[in-house]
């Protein structure tokens, strides 16, 4: 007789890279998957700061994922460049959008990897509208009480390309039931948008109206999946957090670029106990349809490179 290997499945979302640092917070560990770079989970000293998904199934409603190299919508798959008018793959057929990227399946090559952060990385081949070439990295790097990530895109090709670039995590605070966790960012301007949540326009969200979250927002009072451009705190940065009733806080942030926020709360989340409620806070260098707007849209030469940071945290 002849012995046999036992098969072991692989993970809808591929290997599995499990971080651990000995933070200033206790220890802080992450999971990263293969599949789209998503970051699948993010304790600190055993407190969730983000909301995580099982294993053996694909992330829930983007759970995570790396936004390449647009994030959100392109209206009806369409945009124009050099005279030429270019058709992606329509990726949300209830809406007729190209939505999200075109690397939110794809499999992630490993860079490097220590116990404490990895690099992985992918290349956005020319394909249906979009005739680049580009090499894009993603580096999840713990802190001691949280995580650094950094995004890096080179252009590969021979001509000039557009970049933009997001990320999708479902923020947590602890144990804390996300309905009663209060929102807050410096909202500068919201973006409108039509039925099919492309943008038509901006009102001001800074002035205490229904779009100003500036001075914080419970979850259980909101219904979102919107964008805003947000303003940045004396030292540069951008700060979204979420904070519970005892004052406890997670902190999603962003540098340089990223200059763009979407908030998307959805109350059908598969929690492992069934459906839940769950809040994505998304860094954006540039809001929807911004391959047609040119907003926060950067064009990248031959064998030029871009990089920007963004980050989740527990605040002391």
């Amino acid at each position: 007789m002849t012995a046999t290997t036992p098969f072991t499945p692989v993970p809808p979302t591929g290997e599995q890279y499990v971080l651990h640092h000995d933070g200033s917070h206790g220890p802080v560990e992450a999971g990263i998957t293969e599949v789209a770079a998503s970051l699948r989970s993010l304790t600190v000293d055993g407190h969730d700061l983000t909301q995580s998904y099982d294993d053996d199934r694909l992330p829930p409603f983007g759970c995570g994922i790396v936004l390449a190299p647009w994030p959100n919508r392109v209206r009806d798959g369409r945009w124009v460049h050099d005279g030429a008018a270019l058709q992606l793959d329509i990726t949300e057929v209830d809406k007729n959008n190209a939505i999200h990227g075109l690397l939110r399946n794809t499999p992630y090559r490993l860079v490097s990897r220590t116990t404490d952060s990895v690099t992985l990385g992918a290349a956005v081949v020319p394909q249906h509208g979009w005739p680049f070439r580009l090499w894009t990295t993603v580096t999840y790097q713990l802190t001691g009480n949280g995580i650094r990530v950094t995004h890096e895109v080179t252009n590969q090709g021979a001509e000039r390309a557009p970049v933009a670039v997001g990320a999708h995590p479902f923020i947590r605070v602890g144990d804390h039931d996300v309905e009663t966790l209060t929102l807050t960012a410096r909202t500068v301007e919201h973006v409108i948008v039509d039925d099919r949540l492309n943008p038509v326009g901006f009102e001001s969200a800074s002035d205490g109206g229904h779009w100003d979250l500036s001075e914080g927002r419970v979850i259980s009072t909101l219904e979102l999946d919107d964008a805003w451009k947000v303003g940045r705190d004396d030292d540069g940065m951008i700060r979204t957090v979420l904070s519970a009733p005892d004052g406890t806080e997670t902190e999603v942030w962003q540098d340089g670029d990223w200059e763009w926020l979407q908030v998307f709360i959805t109350r059908v989340f598969a929690g492992p106990d069934g459906p839940t409620t769950a809040i994505a806070i998304e860094p954006m260098t540039a809001p929807a349809d911004a391959l047609n707007s040119g907003l926060g849209l950067r064009w990248l030469e031959p064998g030029e490179v871009w990089r920007g940071n963004w980050g989740i945290c527990r605040p002391a």
